[in-house]
């Protein structure tokens, strides 16, 4: 397991350079991995800004309905993302504001509601490896190049 720390890094054990069977490429890179952290974060915190609260709270909600399956809660993490997403300049990338906007809502709502942190960061997950996996690997390969 890798857990991911208050300051953005994480603590686990790597082996022979690999995140395990979760990781969206082998080997680790760390420095690509660095840098497009530090631009995500970057747009992250111009987009932390633009999302409402309300927003927010109707996830919060969802999350702590627990009739909601998996795949339900994943459905309406995506709907937010996609809404938010069509108020994003159209000179950035769909996939990079989704994947942006996916990561600062878990934020939002883990600092809203400590106690839905494992349940928003598995469902925020699921949703990136079902709709942005294959961005991700390119993002990083054209990183490497």
């Amino acid at each position: 397991e890798v857990e991911l720390q208050t300051d953005g890094n994480r603590s686990g054990h790597l082996q022979n350079g690999e995140l395990g069977e979760h990781s969206f490429f082998h080997p680790v890179n760390e420095e690509v991995i660095r840098i497009i952290a530090a631009q995500l974060a970057e747009i992250g915190d111009q987009f932390d800004k633009e999302i409402k609260a309300r927003v927010v709270n109707d996830l919060v909600q969802h999350f702590l309905n627990e009739n909601l399956s998996g795949e339900e809660i994943t459905r309406r993490m995506s709907e937010a993302v996609e809404g938010l997403a069509r108020a994003i300049p159209s000179d950035m990338e769909r996939e990079r504001a989704m994947l942006v906007l996916a990561m600062v809502l878990t934020k939002k709502i883990a600092n809203t509601m400590p106690s839905l942190l494992q349940r928003v960061f598995r469902t925020t997950v699921n949703y990136i490896n079902q709709q942005l996996h294959n961005y991700i690997v390119r993002m990083v390969s054209a990183v490497k190049q």
